[in-house]
């Protein structure tokens, strides 16, 4: 885990055992990006600097949870991932909105404001 671990609290590794409380109940007082990706996956490598900067760029408005799937295959199930890298926005403890594939920084902050409106609504 610790390849994926940065030093900025907004970007962290979570599995299994702390998917709970690192995304799910955090989701309650900042909505969590989770990124489910696999290091055999180049879209999935070629996405991560692409949502470090959206991160970086938000100021704390989100966090982003980094999954490795071949670790945590039973969540990469539980949410029924066809394909890596899938993100998933979490809020109040639910899924928000999701996308599949490598996607431009500008893309992924137009996406996010997109569902700032339900995030605003609801939180």
């Amino acid at each position: 885990m610790d390849k994926v671990e940065k030093p900025s609290s907004d970007i962290y590794a979570v599995d299994e055992c702390d998917f709970q409380s690192r995304v799910i109940e955090a989701s309650h007082a900042t909505p969590v990006l989770v990124d489910f990706w696999a290091e055999w996956c180049p879209p999935c490598i070629a996405l991560a600097p692409a949502l470090e900067r959206v991160i970086a760029e938000s100021v704390g408005r989100v966090k982003l949870a980094k999954v490795e799937v071949d670790e945590n295959m039973r969540l990469a199930g539980h949410y029924r991932l066809r394909g890596f890298p899938t993100v998933i926005l979490f809020h109040q403890g639910a899924e928000l909105a999701r996308f599949g594939g490598s996607r431009p920084a500008h893309w992924i902050q137009e996406w996010l404001a997109e569902h700032w409106e339900g995030i605003s609504r609801h939180g």
